[in-house]
């Protein structure tokens, strides 16, 4: 084998090792018993909406009855036209003591998402706030876990793990192939190995004091990654923990396709390009042991490099296999681990397209990406773009 080849190999021999140790500490973080609340303040969960999700209704209905005495949802939509607003009132209307539909009034910075969230925490009544992503549904427990661990007082903020589930079409599934086995495991490793904290925004709780000493939504108006910076900022800004619910949310991807499923990975990596600078995000190579074998292939082609591609294969989707049966039992069929090589091989494209691409289309609005992920709009063809500081 060449150089590049048998350097090549040698990561994706690392990393397997690597996400060996993460789906460990997946297992166990899911083993651990969720903490039971003492006491039954009032929660507000904050639902942004745009378009409609797969398995909007039911989505939606999984907070109807939730295990919780005293809480309220409001339905965010960025306008009345939006196509998510008859079944928001149609659910207002179901269970008018529940939920609230709320229309965004006018815009805080760059982020749509965040936009939302600045009108729906202002009408919100409760001091526990939830932001709760329109696809996601959760369990009848998913509030008393989050005010139970919330009862710390050096816990800042609630994150959950998120499992992906409903596939119907390939970009659904290679979807939720990477949230099981490469997504979840990586935030489980990142917390009980590294410390390290890891934010999804699809589920995230914090109390409205603590939003307003960190300086409210204002401090993360104008970046991508709400969700990552605020989970930096917590313990940075306030001394304060943020914890990982032992109980997985689920995130329904039932139809998306290849091309989205392409998109989406796209996205992921201009964001992560930018939020941890040129070297960790070239690091990450070794997190991706099919790409980097099939490299590797590329490099010296060859039986000796076609076997260990298909060791390096198979490995991934028996990972992959474990990591899906503890956070969505039971798992995934074989016929569909089948597509681990697919979904790896189209991270591993966009990966090194984000060395290269700066924008994104997210939520219709066409941003750039700066350090810190930082937005703004992109420039007309031949206007210098000024550049903003990145985030602290």
């Amino acid at each position: 084998m060449t150089g590049a080849a048998t350097v090549l190999f040698a990561l994706a021999a690392l990393g397997l090792l690597v996400l060996g140790v993460e789906a460990l500490a997946l297992r166990r973080l899911l083993a651990a018993p969720a903490p039971r609340p003492t006491g039954s303040p009032g929660v507000s969960v904050l639902k942004p909406m745009k378009g409609l999700d797969d398995d909007l209704v039911e989505n939606i209905a999984s907070f109807a009855s939730l295990d919780w005495p005293s809480y309220e949802v409001l339905l965010g939509l960025e306008s009345a036209e939006d196509p998510a607003g008859g079944v928001a009132r149609a659910a207002a209307a179901r269970w008018p003591d529940r939920f609230r539909v709320v229309v965004q009034r006018g815009e805080i910075g760059m982020n749509p998402k965040v936009n939302q969230l600045a009108t729906l925490s202002a009408e919100a009544r409760h001091e526990i706030l939830v932001v709760s992503d329109s696809n996601v549904r959760v369990q009848p427990g998913y509030l008393a876990e989050i005010v139970a661990r919330l009862e710390d007082p050096e816990v800042g903020l609630v994150t959950h793990l998120i499992a992906g589930v409903g596939e119907r079409r390939l970009g659904a599934l290679l979807e939720n192939l990477h949230l099981a086995g490469g997504i979840a495991p990586a935030i489980a490793a990142a917390k009980r190995v590294a410390g390290r904290d890891i934010v999804m925004g699809k589920s995230l709780a914090i109390r409205r004091a603590d939003l307003h000493a960190l300086g409210g939504l204002g401090r993360v108006k104008d970046v991508l990654a709400e969700d990552y910076v605020l989970g930096i900022l917590v313990p940075r800004a306030l001394g304060k923990r943020v914890e990982i619910a032992s109980r997985p949310i689920e995130n329904v991807n039932r139809e998306r396709t290849l091309g989205q499923f392409a998109a989406r990975c796209r996205r992921w990596s201009i964001l992560q390009r930018n939020l941890v600078g040129l070297a960790p995000y070239a690091a990450q190579l070794v997190l991706n042991p099919v790409f980097a074998a099939a490299l590797g292939l590329a490099a010296r082609p060859g039986s000796a490099g076609a076997a260990a591609f298909g060791f390096a294969v198979l490995a991934r989707s028996l990972l992959d296999r474990a990591a899906g049966r503890v956070l969505r039992p039971p798992g995934f069929r074989p016929l569909e681990l089948a597509a681990v090589p697919l979904k790896d091989l189209v991270l591993g494209l966009s990966w090194v397209e984000g060395f290269f691409r700066r924008t994104v289309d997210w939520r219709g609005a066409r941003l750039r990406v700066l350090p810190g992920t930082v937005l703004e709009k992109p420039a007309p063809a031949g206007v210098p773009v000024a550049r903003l500081p990145p985030s602290r």
